[in-house]
């Protein structure tokens, strides 16, 4: 029996109205932000993806879509098959319950007047998950899960280091017994020993207790040791989209391509940076959005916009002329 996926972006798009400035009053217009234009994705059970890309890209709009924070202006945004923006009741509660999320500010996201044991336990308080009498317990067992004492269960926000506030969030997000964790820029901020803790701790999480992982970051490296599949982003669009490893070891999109090259590599100077500026969402040039800052591009990328075409089976890309690419051999 196939699964249902876990969320689907059908053509999503996310358009917010900007009033014409300097114009007269009667000529003065409304004008759109693209924020999200003709999303396509999905998160299969037990599967891990990365969204990637620069600022203002799209990725937060995306998660505020996912998370049914932000209504899609067209298109559709589900949860196991159910429009996100229609959920009440019972189907609410399951996704209150089985989606977690985890916050890029941490300290901002935990109530400094709340001891860690009723941080950890407000969503077993509020899902109904355990007794009074096993509420301790619980908590212990989930801060003991993420590798914290459960002397910590008396400490506040306050007299937490970075790393044991990440922690401490994930505790509380796991509390829920969640099936996908959404994660925003989750090590953002934590030195690199720290980072790479929290990190091994995501991945171990994810295979012992067969979690859907869904990661917003900026960082190529933590999504290659993170996740199976990445999504790139651009200007409100899915750029390219396939396996991690297949992506990043052989980008198809010459943005992908410029944003591997800008990664620092040991002993190695960094490449020049992308040419030109990144055009404005509120008036987008025609034909391909990234023709303007693209070393490839020809005539015909500035008549129309390419497509998310899906390749292969592991592989998609919107470009009209990508990179040479070759897909792995089959197994």
């Amino acid at each position: 029996m196939i699964k249902a996926p876990i969320f689907r972006l059908l053509d999503v798009q996310k358009a917010y109205d900007v009033d014409g400035k300097g114009a007269s009053l009667f000529s003065r217009a409304k004008r759109k932000l693209r924020a999200l234009d003709g999303v396509r994705l999905s998160l299969e059970p037990g599967e891990s993806l990365a969204i990637v890309g620069e600022s203002g890209s799209g990725k937060t709009t995306l998660l505020r879509v996912l998370l049914g924070l932000t209504h899609p202006t067209d298109g559709r945004a589900l949860f196991r098959e159910k429009d996100i923006a229609g959920l009440a009741g019972a189907d609410r509660d399951r996704f209150c319950r089985e989606v977690a999320m985890i916050y890029q500010d941490a300290r901002g996201s935990l109530n400094p007047r709340m001891s860690v044991l009723d941080l950890v336990a407000e969503p077993l308080d509020h899902h109904k998950l355990c007794t009074r009498a096993d509420r301790r317990d619980r908590v212990a067992a989930l801060l003991s899960r993420v590798g914290l004492a459960p002397e910590m269960m008396s400490r506040y926000v306050t007299a937490l280091s970075g790393g044991q506030l990440r922690r401490v969030a994930i505790a509380r997000a796991l509390a829920s017994a969640p099936s996908v964790l959404v994660a925003d820029e989750a090590v953002s901020g934590l030195d690199v020993s720290t980072q790479a803790q929290i990190l091994k701790l995501l991945r171990d999480l994810k295979r012992e207790m067969g979690l859907s992982l869904l990661f917003i970051t900026h960082d190529l490296g933590v999504a290659a040791y993170l996740c199976d599949r990445i999504a790139v982003m651009y200007l409100g669009r899915v750029v390219e989209a396939g396996l991690t490893r297949d992506v990043l070891k052989a980008p198809a999109h010459p943005y992908t391509r410029a944003l591997l090259n800008a990664s620092p590599r040991f002993f190695a100077p960094l490449s020049d940076p992308l040419p030109g500026e990144v055009p404005s969402p509120i008036d987008l040039p025609p034909g391909c959005r990234f023709a303007g800052r693209c070393v490839q591009a020809q005539d015909d990328c500035k008549l129309s916009e390419p497509p998310l075409t899906p390749e292969s089976p592991t592989r998609a890309f919107a470009c009209l002329h990508p990179l040479p690419f070759s897909e792995p051999a089959a197994h």
